[in-house]
C-alpha cells in the first residue's frame, strides 16, 4: 500500500530534521534539505519510504558539505588573489620550474598511483576514489601512502637533476 506525501511528511518530517540538524548543526539548513527530500519524493514516490527518505537526506548532506567546501576553496583563492601582490618575474619562473618538476613526478608514477593523486587533491574522499577507480576502499589508504612516496622520491630525483638533462629536457 503505497502512502501519500502528506501521510510520509506526518510521520517522518521530524524524525527527518533532527537527523539532518544533528548533521549540520543548522536548523534552517536541516529543515531546506528536509524540504528538498519531500519533493523528490513528490517526484519519485518511494516503495520502501523510511530508508529511502533517510538515505536521500543524507546524500543531500554530503551533497551540500562538497558545495560548502569547493565554495570555501573559491572564496580562499578569491581572497588571495585579491590580498597577495603579483609574483615577480623571478618568481614567476621558480614557479614554473616548480610546476614543470611536479609534472615530470607525476609521470613516473604508474596510472593508477597518479590518478589516485589527482583525485585526492581534487577533495575526493576514499569512497569516491575507490568507486572512480574500481579498487577496494580499503586499498586506497595504501594506494594513496605509496603514491605519495613514489611521488616525493620522484620529485627530489627531479631537483637533483635540474642542471643535467632534466632541465635541458623542457
Amino acid at each position: 500500500m503505497t502512502r501519500s506525501i502528506a501521510e510520509l511528511f506526518a510521520e517522518y518530517h521530524g524524525s527527518l530534521v533532527r537527523v539532518l540538524y544533528r548533521r549540520t548543526g543548522d536548523r534552517d539548513r536541516a529543515e531546506d534539505l528536509a524540504q528538498e527530500v519531500f519533493a523528490r519524493a513528490v517526484v519519485a514516490p518511494p516503495r520502501n519510504p523510511r530508508p529511502w527518505l533517510f538515505a536521500v537526506a543524507l546524500n543531500l548532506v554530503r551533497e551540500d558539505g562538497r558545495k560548502s567546501v569547493r565554495q570555501g576553496r573559491r572564496l580562499e583563492l578569491y581572497r588571495a588573489e585579491r590580498d597577495e601582490p603579483h609574483p615577480g618575474p623571478d618568481e614567476v619562473l621558480a614557479q614554473g620550474d616548480r610546476a614543470a618538476r611536479v609534472r615530470e613526478a607525476l609521470s613516473q608514477l604508474n596510472e593508477r598511483d597518479r590518478e589516485a593523486l589527482l583525485l585526492k587533491a581534487e577533495g575526493f574522499n576514499y569512497d569516491e576514489i575507490a568507486t572512480t577507480l574500481g579498487l577496494a576502499k580499503g586499498a586506497i589508504g595504501t594506494t594513496l601512502a605509496r603514491a605519495r612516496r613514489r611521488f616525493v622520491d620522484a620529485y627530489r630525483a627531479g631537483e637533483g637533476q635540474e642542471g643535467s638533462s632534466y632541465a635541458t629536457s623542457r
